[in-house]
């Protein structure tokens, strides 16, 4: 449920399809120590544990970007702002080669600015700032600070990419369109107050979790001169268009993605690289397969492009691999090799000799090397990403002409903070942007585990945080979490949920089990068709392993997990009654409600079942946790954003009344105006966690002696 696709799918699957059921803390809060401008500043709970309120004193680091010279480092510096409890993303500067001096803001304000990019000769630096109500784009000559407006759009930007000279900008942006008509109303009177007009539907996809419903239009490529004027339209028509974008060395064509079919709705992950005449707007198809292929990369001489893909097999995972094909779309090459690896990002060296690609390996995202013949180096690990919320993978890079590497390097102890690497993997950090917050705290330990599953001995791999002052000689709660997707990886990154569950006293478990990405696609394909299943043995048997270790009160287990995790966490209520509570995050329920109400329909059925709902019933009902609800004695929470459309709040309430007709312990708290990821408020964040320690502590036994 987690497929990576870096196609511009409809923009609707887009998005969607980055964590299919799971869902990230959209980049985490401040430090007041150097929080700079107009908002209100945070402060730090006199606690040495980490505290739900200490969420507005943590600021992330992200998308990192080095300059063309190597020499500095532009990154999104993204804090909370505790009285409007939202974001606010600021750009921010540090020289490379490290020193407090050298680390200072570029905009840090009150307003979010995003998508740093340098110009290709360093002298200037394009964004999308939101400074004068909509987002619009903006370029700051960097040897004066002078900093203007470029765009006056009404849609936001996105995509953003210099033309190989500097003189042009090429993003793309949605593009509305008259919204589907039946019949035409009558004409009202003047000054009548008459209800809004009807809408009508004629898409399977006509609403986004985070977005709602969809207004008709779609998205395309634009180009602007770098400075300032009006913006033209490279692309036309219905269908989405998507970045990365990609010029070719002499500005004359723009790579692009789109999925163009006329029956591209039946087909959600097909898409092509398309060549786009800058002049013209002609358009050439450069690839063709039932599949998704995107992100080009154009070599250096114009010669060559990379890209990721895969051919669709209709199975519930799929790595991109990685291809090489002429700049006409001839010889097309597969690097990807014997590698089992998911490959993203996709980036030239300066000398057109090798392709620098992230990947995820057991849990660690890393940063590596790929030669024309398809060897693979590893060159810096382990990369993090901006989302703190949860242990996930994730994180990107950038790459200047003399081989330097700028990115977020991760850690179990820390947010990740900027870090500079050479090819030869000589990594060294730049910043420590939550010091003031951590010098005070004492973090939960985290200590990597593995053991044999009780199904067939597959070797699974978690990790173990013990809570701060843990004792050995004592016992401890044991807190099972469960990731969504279920095809993502938890990794051994700092997690904002982890360590106030251990903060409060929890041994928590958090692991991959078969489903996870990051293991081969065989291990993630394992539960193809069979989801949930064999994965609950994988998590009992992680749970038997800990208890082994002598230090778990086994009158004190519980577990939680959100979306793919919800899921899993609901099935094994259904199977076992050893938890003394459990919550349910953004679950499904019921697999036939889920496919024909969440916002991918035609994607769940075709990649997750063998057919239509009404084709294959049974197979639906006996992977739905309600096929179990008679079963459950465990007192289960339910934990859901009324405006989630990914995991509806049909699913929640069906098995909130189906629990609750049982007459077992059992709440629903509802999350107003929240989407999937639950998230999007800082406040909401805290909500979760806080109501699921409350449920669990209502339930707590004593300790035992």
């Amino acid at each position: 449920m987690s497929l990576r696709p870096l196609s511009p799918l409809p923009r609707v699957l887009a998005l969607a399809l980055t964590l299919v059921l799971a869902a990230p803390l959209p980049a985490a809060p401040p430090s007041p120590a150097s929080a700079i401008g107009d908002a209100t500043p945070a402060t730090i709970s006199n606690s040495a544990r980490f505290e739900s309120t200490d969420l507005f004193a943590l600021e992330t680091a992200g998308d990192a970007q080095i300059s063309p010279d190597g020499r500095r480092i532009v990154y999104v510096r993204t804090r909370y702002d505790v009285m409007k409890d939202r974001p606010v993303a600021n750009l921010w500067i540090v020289d490379a080669e490290g020193g407090r001096s050298a680390h200072r803001p570029l905009r840090s304000d009150g307003d979010s600015h995003r998508s740093p990019r340098w110009s290709p000769d360093g002298t200037r630096l394009a964004f999308i700032s939101n400074t004068d109500g909509k987002p619009q784009v903006f370029v700051r000559w960097m040897d004066s600070g002078q900093t203007a407006r470029i765009t006056d759009l009404v849609e936001a930007p996105g995509d953003l990419t210099w033309s190989p000279d500097g003189t042009q900008l090429a993003f793309t942006a949605f593009v509305p369109a008259p919204p589907a008509t039946m019949a035409a109303p009558p004409a009202k009177p003047e000054g009548a107050e008459w209800a809004d007009p009807v809408t009508v539907v004629d898409r399977a996809v006509f609403r986004m979790d985070g977005e709602g419903t969809l207004r008709s239009g779609s998205t395309h490529v634009f180009i602007v001169p770098a400075e300032g004027g009006t913006p033209r339209a490279l692309t036309s028509g219905d269908a989405d268009h998507g970045g990365p974008l990609a010029f070719s060395p002499d500005g004359r064509t723009l790579y692009v993605s789109a999925n163009r079919r006329d029956d591209r709705e039946q087909a959600p992950l097909d898409s092509e690289i398309h060549a786009i005449n800058v002049a013209t707007g002609a358009l050439r198809t450069l690839t063709r397969r039932d599949g998704p292929d995107a992100n080009p990369v154009v070599s250096p001489d114009g010669t060559r492009i990379a890209y990721l893909g895969f051919d669709d097999r209709r199975v519930s995972h799929q790595h991109h691999r990685l291809y090489v094909m002429d700049a006409d779309g001839a010889n097309v090459r597969d690097l990807t090799g014997e590698h089992d690896l998911d490959f993203e990002q996709p980036t030239w060296s300066a000398d057109g000799r090798h392709l620098y690609v992230a990947f995820d390996q057991r849990g660690v995202r890393k940063l590596g090397r790929v030669s024309m013949d398809g060897r693979l180096e590893v060159i810096a690990s382990p990369l993090g990403a901006s989302d703190v919320g949860r242990p996930y993978t994730g994180g990107g890079f950038s790459v200047s002409r003399d081989g330097r590497f700028a990115f977020v390097q991760a850690s179990t102890s820390r947010p990740g903070d900027v870090a500079v690497s050479d090819v030869r993997g000589r990594v060294r950090a730049l910043t420590a942007i939550n010091e003031d917050l951590f010098a005070h705290k004492t973090l939960g330990q985290v200590e990597t585990i593995t053991w044999a599953s009780s199904h067939d001995g597959k070797e699974i791999e978690g990790w173990l945080v013990t809570p701060p002052g843990f004792d050995p000689s004592k016992r401890y709660p044991l807190l099972l979490e469960i990731h969504g997707g279920p095809h993502t990886a938890y990794g051994p990154v700092f997690s904002v949920e982890v360590q106030r569950f251990a903060a409060a006293g929890y041994v928590v478990l958090y692991t991959n089990p078969r489903g996870s990405t990051s293991y081969g696609e065989q291990f993630a394909n394992s539960i193809h068709l069979a989801y949930p299943g064999f994965d609950y043995d994988d998590l009992m048997s992680g749970v038997d392993a800990v208890i082994a270790r002598g230090f778990i009160d086994t009158k004190n287990l519980f577990v939680t997990g959100g979306s793919g995790g919800g899921v899993l966490t609901a099935w094994i209520v259904g199977k076992t009654d050893r938890f003394r509570a459990a919550v349910v995050a953004k679950p499904v329920i019921n697999w036939t409600s889920f496919v024909l109400t969440a916002d991918m329909t035609p994607y769940f059925h075709r990649h997750w079942f063998k057919g239509f709902p009404w084709e294959s019933q049974a197979d639906y009902w006996a992977r739905s946790p309600l096929s179990l609800v008679g079963n459950v004695k465990t007192p289960t929470m339910l934990l859901t954003g009324e405006a989630d459309y990914r995991t509806p709040m049909g699913e929640t309430e069906q098995y909130f009344q189906a629990l609750r007709l049982r007459g077992g312990p059992t709440a629903m708290v509802r999350v107003p105006e929240a989407s999937h990821g639950l998230t999007g408020r800082p406040s909401q964040f805290i909500a979760k966690i806080d109501n699921i320690l409350a449920w669990f502590e209502r339930y707590r036994q004593p300790a035992e002696e």
